[in-house]
């Protein structure tokens, strides 16, 4: 009975791990900033700007489709950069999680016991979705170009 009270939060806590974002610090964190004013760039920034911390994130153990995965990385990426008082990410690219498993399996068996015969089968079909990884440079950009210079993502519109 106690191990059904517990199975909640073991779910939540797998869940939840699963879409934890980090970061290694290569200059001086800021104050935090809200993350709406997190811009994303694809190349460097025209002026100057000042490295902050690599980071890197995963799309979440249950995004399917390949736009709201991206979406989910590029969220993470400007929260964790705003956390830190970034208010860019040099976007570096994404890469999907590796299969280690999945697909379809089918089974079955015949067999005969106690003058009774007996047939069973199976199939199972692992439908969890892949993850994507990305990652990126939070940088402070001391002067932004306005927002129309920004170029979204190939797809992203």
């Amino acid at each position: 009975m106690r191990a059904y009270r517990l199975l909640p939060i073991l779910l939540a806590v797998v869940m939840t791990a699963g879409c934890a974002s980090s970061h290694v610090l290569t200059g001086t964190p800021r104050a935090p900033i809200d993350p709406a004013q997190v811009r994303i760039y694809h190349g460097p920034p025209p002026g100057q700007y000042e490295e902050i911390a690599i980071l890197n994130t995963s799309s979440g153990a249950l995004t399917y489709g390949e736009q709201n995965k991206v979406n989910s990385v590029l969220d993470k990426l400007r929260r964790e950069a705003a956390s830190l008082g970034a208010n860019g990410v040099l976007f570096q690219g994404t890469a999907d999680a590796e299969r280690s498993g999945g697909g379809v399996s089918v089974g079955g068996g015949v067999g005969r016991g106690g003058g009774r015969s007996f047939s069973s089968a199976g199939v199972g079909v692992n439908i969890s979705p892949q993850q994507k990884y990305a990652s990126g440079i939070a940088i402070w950009v001391a002067n932004p170009p306005p927002a129309a210079a920004e170029e979204p993502l190939p797809g992203t519109r």
